[in-house]
């Protein structure tokens, strides 16, 4: 395994001490594995709080009590003949890995000598009651007896999302012998039904097992502990007491209940544990809305993102979906990247749960609102950018689809009839009114990288507004549903106004189309055509790479607007830039079409195929092609493609990526053309595009698509002459025949004049629902005159103070 250990360490003469502390205090930084899962799985019931991720043959990241609480790098199998050779399964062997039972995420490994003398297969599963993984192990010797072989396992313990600080011992106890690691309040314990002949804990790169066979194919030192490091723990497995046999990690609070734990795993017959483990699993599927005949696979990856999803719970607290049960190019990161992508994005969790809803499981859908009403921020109805699965944030974002995309969980809850309308309306209340204040413009798009106005988060603020409007109704709160239609309409009506340019350079022919973000309004810019000199910074690049006009950056987001039914699929403003988006970023891949987010992306392995760390190169994302196809369904055409596509990105273990490779094979970084890079795999959000795009499928509309909305916008075209005025969103200038909306976040009186000052009034602004603590005055069209500027300013009853600056508001 890739665990930064040296292979060229000879670290002094070999002590032959059977126990002890292991040299080489602290070991060498720590990593983690790669990011590319070929399987995922855990136990449907609630009694086992383990998760296990699978990779190159191997167990990789094994998560306990939480599903964000990595504690391993790795679990794997050495192998040598002690004279001659020396491997380890993910390095060193041909891996294959399927499915116990299509319907369970139960995994049958296979890693075989390409010279052919042995091979090792491995059933993993965990106990459906009880936290603890199970390995039932099998090694053949293929050439030679089992006695030419040594067989020794390898674990390298991340207690708590951390590979420092780790403590390890070999332990005996129950009869057996145990290698244990612990660290703040959690432990696993290692034992097997058979003997291990000698075990050891040490330091990684120079005192560990994988160093001391890597030498000499001997293993030589036995020490007892390794504390406060990074840490491995090695043993050898006693061939001669059985070549078939059950490896198990148990997890506790402390070393002993851990061993406990394991102990009692081990007594039960395995075989019984692995079938209820897939009881448990097969009776899920059975509960789901059966959409594999809409899968071009025959359901196998239908069934697989299912699971998928519903694995990507936690037990501890109900409705919490992360985004991956990975950690993109963990080998690449340290313990400075302890969240990964095992963390609560509001995003994703939305996208999850509307895909389960999709597939018939409705309960996981209000387990995640009722998750998301316990998270959000109540002071200010927001939500955390991201953030652990006990509602503490990670970073600190605003991304406002993030805001948006809550209500329209609620918003369908209600529709489908699992929730009532008042239930949960005090969270959609408040996450309304976050979006009007602080909308339209962005602190951050669904990309995380820049402010603005988008498109993508636009056609979630004007859903989420039309749908808490709906609810505002059946709450008997009519002046509010007033407030959020007029809201929606004036964003709905000024979308281009603020994020389609007519003087792109990006394609000949070509000039208009939606830009991926918008930084400045046209109407700020002090002349025509400037905005072509508006340079957009994009992340993930280097200082020296040159920056792009706005207007010259795309991406997918627009089709968000088709998604919800802001815009009609053949708008002419849609179809202009699917040109553009389609000839630049779409990757006709030897498997199916995929597309990069946006041109110019640096979110990616760099060029050369090494990890992407920090700075890179972006690649294309299955899940785009999933966008691509729902909106290829809304304009009335076959999916079929697009569906197959996806499924032919997904690994042998039917795992979506995040990212697959667009450039020319690196085999020996693993990078094939078309296929997962080390990027999150799988990607909740990727499996949750596949899903509702079989369900649309067999719908034959979107399933996203708001019917109240596309009839509001993109049937009857319904428009406002409303703008707004807001301190976050100063209009510069309004036509005279507009009616003009001055906002505040306090009650207030609007000190005004439309002759410079020559006369004025002095009017209250009126909060705009009962409740909101939002105020507003306006002026209805031709209350002003072309050429005559509204200048204003405001006095503040509430602390007796006058603004102390003007506002102007030109009229064209």
């Amino acid at each position: 395994m890739d665990t930064g250990m040296n292979p060229d360490a000879k670290p002094g003469a070999r002590t032959g001490v059977k126990t002890g502390v292991a040299f080489g205090h602290p070991g060498l930084p720590p990593r983690w594995t790669t990011g590319a899962k070929e399987g995922v799985g855990t136990a449907c019931s609630g009694d086992s709080r383990v998760w296990f991720t699978l990779a190159n043959g191997i167990v990789t990241e094994v998560y306990y009590p939480r599903v964000d609480v990595a504690n391993t790098r790795d679990l794997q199998f050495l192998v040598t003949d002690g004279r001659t050779f020396f491997h380890e399964e993910q390095r060193d062997t041909l891996h294959s890995v399927t499915y116990v039972d299509p319907r369970a995420l139960a995994y049958h490994l296979t890693n075989q000598d390409p010279e052919g003398r042995y091979r090792i297969t491995k059933r993993v599963f965990t106990d459906p009651q009880a936290n603890a993984l199970v390995i039932r192990a099998r090694f053949e010797s293929l050439k030679g007896s089992h006695a030419d072989y040594h067989l020794y396992v390898l674990l390298a313990p991340h207690i708590g999302n951390q590979g420092t600080h780790n403590c390890g011992r070999v332990m005996a106890g129950e009869g057996k012998t145990w290698l244990v690691a612990s660290r703040e309040g959690i432990a696993l314990a290692m034992g097997a039904s058979v003997p291990f002949v000698r075990a050891s804990s040490g330091f990684v790169g120079a005192s560990d097992g994988w160093t001391d066979l890597h030498d000499n194919f001997q293993m030589d030192w036995i020490f007892g502990s390794a504390s406060d490091g990074t840490i491995a723990l090695t043993a050898e497995v006693d061939l001669h007491q059985g070549t078939e046999f059950t490896l198990v990690l148990g997890f506790g609070q402390d070393q002993q209940a851990a061993i406990a734990t394991a102990q009692a795993t081990l007594e039960k017959p395995w075989r019984e544990v692995e079938q209820e483990y897939v009881r448990q699993w097969r009776a899920y599927c059975a509960a789901l809305e059966d959409l594999s005949v809409y899968s071009a696979d025959g359901g196998k990856t239908f069934w697989t993102s299912a699971m998928v999803l519903k694995a990507h719970e936690d037990k501890t607290s109900p409705g919490a979906f992360i985004a991956s049960l990975s950690i993109p190019w963990g080998d690449a990161a340290g313990d400075a990247n302890a969240g990964g992508y095992h963390l609560c994005w509001p995003r994703d969790l939305v996208h999850v749960a509307t895909a389960l809803l999709a597939a018939g499981d409705g309960a996981a859908a209000r387990r995640a609102l009722d998750y998301l009403d316990r998270t959000q921020n109540k002071g200010d109805g927001s939500w955390p950018q991201n953030c652990w699965v006990d509602g503490r944030p990670y970073w600190g974002g605003l991304q406002l689809d993030e805001v948006a995309m809550p209500v329209l969980l609620a918003w369908r809850l209600v529709k489908a009839g699992i929730l009532e309308g008042h239930q949960h309306y005090p969270m959609v209340r408040a996450a309304a009114l976050c979006l009007a204040r602080c909308g339209p413009v962005t602190p951050q798009e669904r990309w995380e990288e820049n402010a603005g106005y988008s498109p993508a988060t636009l056609a979630a603020e004007i859903a989420a507004l039309v749908c808490a409007a709906e609810l505002a109704a059946l709450e008997q709160e009519p002046a509010l549903a007033r407030y959020m239609r007029e809201v929606a309409d004036s964003w709905a009506t000024r979308v281009e106004d603020w994020t389609f340019t007519r003087c792109g350079a990006l394609l000949p022919g070509h000039p208009e189309h939606y830009e991926r973000i918008a930084i400045v309004r046209p109407e700020e810019l002090d002349q025509a055509g400037t905005e072509c000199r508006v340079l957009l910074p994009i992340a993930n690049l280097p200082d020296s790479a040159a920056a792009s006009s706005q207007c010259c950056i795309v991406d997918g987001g627009f089709l968000e607007l088709v998604r919800y039914g802001v815009r009609a699929p053949d708008d002419h403003h849609v179809v202009k830039s699917l040109a553009v988006y389609d000839v630049l970023l779409r990757v006709e891949t030897p498997i199916g079409p995929a597309w990069h987010r946006y041109n110019h992306d640096g979110y990616g392995e760099k060029e050369d195929g090494t990890p992407f760390d920090g700075m890179g190169v972006g690649r294309a994302w299955p899940l785009l092609t999933g966008e691509r196809g729902h909106y290829e369904l809304a304009a009335g055409r076959d999916v079929t493609p697009y569906v197959q596509a996806i499924e032919c990105f997904a690994n042998q273990g039917r795992m979506i990526p995040e990212q697959v490779w667009d450039s020319a094979d690196i085999p020996e970084r693993g990078l094939r053309w078309g296929h997962g890079t080390g990027s999150a795999t799988p990607l909740a959000w990727a499996h949750a595009e596949y899903l509702r795009l079989l369900r649309s499928r067999r719908d034959g509309q979107v399933f996203d698509r708001i019917p109240e909305m596309h009839d509001r916008y993109a049937v009857q075209r319904t428009h406002s002459d409303r703008v707004i005025w807001k301190f976050n969103h100063k209009v510069r200038a309004i036509r005279a025949d507009q009616r003009l909306r001055i906002e505040t976040d306090a009650p207030a009186f609007l000190h005004w004049t439309r002759d410079n000052w020559t006369t004025a009034q002095h009017d209250p602004l009126a909060e705009v629902a009962p409740g909101t603590g939002i105020y507003a005055i306006e002026f209805p069209p031709f209350a002003f005159t072309v050429g005559r500027a509204l200048a204003f300013t405001f006095y503040w009853p509430e602390a007796d103070r006058w603004e102390g600056r003007d506002f102007v508001v030109a009229v064209t």
